[in-house]
């Protein structure tokens, strides 16, 4: 090998490498091999929501004790808390981390509860973006359940991205509903409780809607704030920014 093309692999991010070895496999394939090679140094990253058992279940097929990063916003429907319980228990996940908002930095910007109202971008900054910035401090990778049918803003997504310094997988990438729907029957897996109530896409309560027919499944999310889609934790960059200024 040339000093030009040694040179050249050193200079390459972790997540190319990845990707070419395996990008192209199938998901269980992709998953143990993340499990493989960051073993120790990835967290699946879940909100426990509408689609998350079905990722959760192919996650705990390869390694139950793999840690599972979930963000207790304080804002969160009861209905998700429970639902998470019976997951983690169904699935015999063993290394669910239960992350919260710092509560001086939520006494600083939103003492009364009502941010949401005002800002839902430094609301889900203080409740999500910086707590899961500081979660995934000890990791090299995560894993996200995003899919490409989610909405344009994702039509495009790899099943292997680089997030600043750490490689993000999306193993659910190029899975459609209908594979979700399948996947549910044939795991036997439990639906989120509120999902038969029009609740597609479910995050914190204040900020979800339920979805009308022949909308798109995340119409629900912000829908009194046009423009907004994501809460920011996938926004390129943005919790690795936070990382950095540790």
């Amino acid at each position: 090998m040339s000093a030009q093309t040694s040179a050249l692999l050193r200079d390459e991010h972790p997540a190319d490498l990845f990707a070419a070895r395996h990008g192209g496999g199938s998901t269980e394939d992709l998953i143990a091999a993340a499990a493989q090679a960051f073993a120790g140094r990835i967290a699946l990253v879940s909100s426990f929501g509408a689609e998350s058992a079905v990722l959760l279940d192919l996650v705990a097929q390869v390694d139950p004790a793999l840690p599972v990063v979930f963000l207790d916003t304080g804002k969160l429907f009861g209905e998700t808390l429970r639902y998470r319980d019976k997951l983690v228990s169904r699935l015999g996940l063993t290394d669910v981390r239960v992350i919260r908002p710092d509560p001086a930095a939520v006494a600083a910007a939103d003492p009364d509860g009502i941010l949401w109202t005002q800002n839902h971008d430094r609301c889900c900054y203080v409740r999500k973006v910086e707590p899961l910035a500081r979660a995934l401090a000890p990791f090299d990778a995560w894993i996200s359940g995003r899919k490409r049918y989610q909405g344009a803003t994702r039509a495009a997504l790899p099943r292997v991205e680089a997030d600043g310094p750490r490689v993000k997988i999306n193993p659910l990438a190029d899975w459609s509903r209908a594979d979700l729907d399948r996947a549910f029957a044939e795991r036997d897996l439990p639906r989120h409780p509120l999902e038969e109530d029009g609740f597609l896409s479910i995050g914190c309560m204040p900020c979800t809607d339920r979805v009308a027919p022949g909308e798109d499944v995340r119409a629900g999310r912000w829908r009194d704030n046009a423009g907004k889609t994501e809460c920011g934790i996938h926004l390129p960059g943005a919790v690795a920014a936070i990382s950095r200024t540790r």
